[in-house]
């Protein structure tokens, strides 16, 4: 005969769990719970990935103060950078009674300032020199596989666009808004190569135009 281990009832009347098997029960609900835990957050990653638009770099946070009546107000300026990785870029400036609410403020600005600029492959049209207030800025195309050779304000916008190789200096103002805004100008201020004088493809644009004014 088969020996059988004597059941223990609990007073419901339902058969009461060991030990050993309510120690495995727990463990194998708990892995569960965490497998699916650790599958939602990855979900709930991927979908806000998906939803990206536009990367953003906080340039700089800086605490500003202003005198009044009262004394001195204490408030926060964020300068961020927006762009999507190919030709459309965009900063803000804004300022916050706290540095979450000024980075906010500052995205809003630069998605709204949003710029669509000429690109040449993986670096910029021609040469270009800007200047804002005191700020000077000279960027230059590059070779495949110069990478970009800048200071830390024009790194951090060019790393938002599809300009992968670009050597650039920045010989005034150390101000970060005006190199900033400099940068947005110079690439602004970018032409296709087709639309350049003295070009192969306006001269062919050129020559059609002149034979139907004869």
């Amino acid at each position: 005969m088969e020996n059988k281990q004597p059941k223990v009832i609990n007073k419901s009347g339902t058969t009461k769990l060991t030990d050993e098997a309510m120690a495995a029960k727990e463990a194998k609900a708990e892995r569960d719970f965490k497998g699916r835990r650790r599958d939602n957050r990855r979900n709930r990653r991927a979908a806000e990935e998906g939803k990206k638009e536009f990367d953003t770099v906080n340039i700089s946070i800086n605490r500003v103060s202003r005198t009044v009546a009262g004394g001195r107000r204490m408030r926060f300026q964020a300068l961020v950078a927006m762009g999507d990785h190919k030709n459309r870029i965009g900063i803000g400036l804004a300022k916050g009674n706290d540095v979450t609410s000024a980075v906010q403020k500052a995205e809003r600005r630069a998605k709204k300032n949003m710029i669509t600029f000429n690109i040449n492959k993986d670096t910029i049209c021609h040469e270009v020199e800007t200047k804002i207030t005191g700020a000077h800025v000279l960027m230059k195309p590059a070779a495949p596989g110069t990478g970009i050779i800048a200071g830390g304000v024009v790194r951090s916008i060019i790393g938002l666009t599809g300009v992968k190789n670009l050597i650039s200096k920045s010989l005034g103002s150390t101000n970060k808004a005006n190199i900033a805004y400099a940068v947005i100008e110079g690439l602004r201020q970018q032409v296709p190569k087709a639309e350049w004088n003295g070009s192969k493809k306006a001269e062919k644009a050129e020559k059609p135009a002149k034979k139907e004014a004869k």
